[in-house]
């Protein structure tokens, strides 16, 4: 059986707003939980965001993500 890992990512958080996006060390959060996912034995690892700015960060370092509804 395969399994896929799916990191949900949201913006517009009400305790901290871009978080996925804040730096740490130079990278930006959501790179971090990407890359650290992707050593598990998974089929894929994808970033499920309802945000632009977040889609993009994501795509910038090669990652894969996908645009989701904010509700």
């Amino acid at each position: 059986m395969a399994f896929i890992g799916v990191i949900p990512a949201r913006y517009a958080s009400s305790r901290f707003p871009g978080k996925p996006l804040a730096l740490i060390q130079g990278k930006p959060m959501v790179q971090w939980v990407y890359e650290r996912s992707s050593t598990a034995d998974l089929q894929d690892v994808v970033v499920a965001t309802d945000d632009s700015r977040i889609y993009n960060a994501v795509s910038s370092f090669h990652g894969k993500a996908v645009i989701t509804s904010p509700n």
